[in-house]
């Protein structure tokens, strides 16, 4: 289903006062969190103004009254982040002068804002081994700059919270019931030639995204590691995929070393400690019952109806 530009600002306010306003239409996020609220029946606008301008920002906010304030927009890199390497410039407008833009007006008008960043500034180190169950905390800082889109957003993340009014969180490799889209970690690997076998912490958008906007309703604010507890592989993620969607489906691993042969930029690979979140919504399922439940049983199902009415 698809939402104009100026979202839903008229529908019959379920919400309970709520009124939102999104940045990042055209990402997946910005556009699920439309079809969220839309079912939900949340007035919400998306936002039609540049987060490097600050004058379209405070004419957005004066135009939507909003409640709370989205922000799932940045720059990520097409068709992945090597781009921010080729593309600094607009990388840091984005990602860092636009961030800490949209934050400050929030703050200047007592706004919430949830921002939708990201985990993936964090390396298994020695004090956090992979396999060994111990993950990066909230309260941990970036170790990880070995990307362009990495370190600006290690960066900002340490300027921003420092705002009290925004809820930080820190999203990875998120997986969905939309396999066709491509920023889906799905979509994306059983594209490559080759894929290394690292497990990694997760975001199920079908499950957390719902749940981030009742964080927006409990005005919670600080940093949030926002994946499902647990970590998955590569092979476990394609391991899935063949048995509930594709049984041909075949794949080929490399190494670390041989990965970084064909990138320009280096990748990082980690767990978060979801405990936190975890506590504040005890119902969130781990990330290997949750990716079948919320991606890969509904697509088993989407097909074989297919099948049925073929």
């Amino acid at each position: 289903m698809e939402y104009g530009a100026n979202g839903n600002a008229n529908a019959k306010p379920l919400g309970h006062g709520l009124k939102f306003l999104i940045y990042g239409r055209t990402g997946c996020i910005g556009g699920l969190l439309g079809q969220i609220c839309e079912a939900q029946g949340i007035p919400f606008a998306y936002g039609s103004g540049r987060l490097e301008n600050l004058d379209s920002l405070r004419a957005d906010i004066a135009a939507v009254h909003p409640t709370h304030v989205f922000n799932a927009a940045g720059a990520t890199g097409r068709p992945h982040v090597d781009w921010c390497e080729f593309n600094k410039i607009e990388t840091i407008r984005s990602n860092v002068t636009g961030a800490l833009n949209i934050a400050d007006v929030c703050w200047e008008m007592g706004l919430p804002l949830i921002f939708y960043s990201t985990g993936c500034m964090f390396d298994y180190d020695a004090d956090h081994p992979m396999g060994s169950g111990i993950g990066f905390t909230e309260n941990d800082r970036s170790n990880y700059s070995g990307s362009f889109f990495s370190k600006t957003k290690g960066m900002v993340e340490d300027l921003v919270k420092n705002y009290e009014n925004v809820c930080i969180l820190r999203v990875r490799m998120r997986l969905f019931s939309d396999l066709s889209h491509h920023r889906n970690f799905i979509k994306k690997i059983i594209g490559y030639e080759r894929v290394v076998n690292i497990p990694n912490s997760m975001t199920v958008l079908d499950e957390l995204l719902p749940i981030s906007i009742e964080m927006a309703k409990r005005n919670l604010t600080g940093i949030w590691n926002f994946t499902n507890p647990g970590v998955l592989s590569h092979n476990e993620v394609l391991e899935m995929y063949r048995d509930y969607v594709d049984p041909n489906f075949t794949w080929k691993n490399f190494s670390l070393e041989e990965q970084a042969k064909v990138l320009v930029a280096a990748r990082c690979n980690n767990e978060l400690d979801s405990t936190k979140l975890k506590l504040e919504f005890p119902q969130i399922l781990p990330i290997k019952e949750s990716v079948i439940k919320y991606v890969f049983e509904p697509t088993r199902k989407k097909k074989e109806y297919c099948s049925m009415k073929c």
